[in-house]
């Protein structure tokens, strides 16, 4: 297999498997549609692409070197997702209301990946496996990512636009919006336990 393939692989995988960030495109996709959702993927894989850049050049080893960042951005990761999770029970279930929310922006995507254990993992993984300190490296890596992150996060949010015409009833859209809330709190959890 050639490094490139493998490289797309890895992408594919860390990608497309459920994370939180494909949670809040799901729901996202599933109350506001696709369109309104590609915001939130765009955002994320950007800060996605960001965030594998800056460790492929060194930010790992500052927050090894500082600690507390390292437990502040952890932290915050929890608080983000307990507040993504509250924002998702809280919702009333009506689709097209006045009062509904706006779909997570851009920011919010970019935001999430930041706060994102698991968007970390991949990056720090991804770097150690695939760059060895190497920026041409890196670059191809980065260049190989962000469209097999946008197309992976946009799926979620496409599976969750395709929902959506079963959830005409707020009462459905409750029950989707609390199921994933839930999953937040157990993401959440995991990095409290």
């Amino acid at each position: 297999m050639s490094l490139s393939l493998s490289m797309a692989a890895f992408a594919l995988a860390a990608s497309i498997s459920p994370g939180p960030v494909n949670i809040v495109a799901l729901g996202s996709g599933a109350r506001h549609g696709l369109r309104a959702s590609l915001r939130h993927v765009a955002g994320a894989t950007l800060g996605f692409c960001l965030l594998l850049v800056l460790v492929g050049l060194g930010l790992h080893q500052l927050l090894v070197r500082w600690p507390l960042l390292g437990l502040l951005l952890h932290w915050g990761g929890v608080a983000f997702l307990l507040y993504m999770a509250w924002k998702l029970a809280s919702d009333n279930g009506r689709l097209g209301s006045a009062h509904t929310a706006q779909a997570p922006s851009a920011w919010h995507g970019a935001a999430m990946q930041w706060l994102n254990p698991k968007a970390w993992l991949a990056a720090v993984a991804g770097v150690g496996a695939y760059t060895g300190g190497e920026q041409h490296l890196l670059w191809l890596f980065t260049w190989i990512y962000g469209p097999i992150c946008f197309i992976s996060v946009a799926c979620w949010a496409w599976a969750g636009s395709v929902i959506r015409q079963y959830l005409g009833n707020p009462r459905h859209m409750r029950l989707l919006n609390r199921g994933l809330a839930v999953l937040l709190v157990g993401s959440a959890g995991y990095l409290v336990l």
